[in-house]
């Protein structure tokens, strides 16, 4: 007979390095959406064109950034 050796998974750790606050989370956004718009500015579309998308892609992003802090929020508590 040979003995079995039994492998326990380790409980997660926390993640020390993604701490968000206000600041970092408006910065990131911010610079994201400036990448964005320098790349919608530069495309061959008129210029009322480009401002509908980029308006489109603000309140998306705007959308979508509320909805994952509150998502982080519940896990957070959960």
């Amino acid at each position: 007979m040979t003995a079995r050796t039994t492998f326990r998974r380790a409980p997660p750790q926390p993640l020390t390095g993604m701490e968000f606050d206000l600041t970092k989370t408006a910065a990131a956004f911010v610079l994201l959406f400036g990448v964005l718009a320098v790349g919608t500015l530069m495309s061959p579309m008129t210029t009322s064109t480009v401002m509908m998308v980029l308006g489109g892609l603000l309140v998306f992003g705007v959308v979508t950034l509320l909805l994952g802090v509150k998502h982080g929020e519940y896990r957070a508590s959960h």
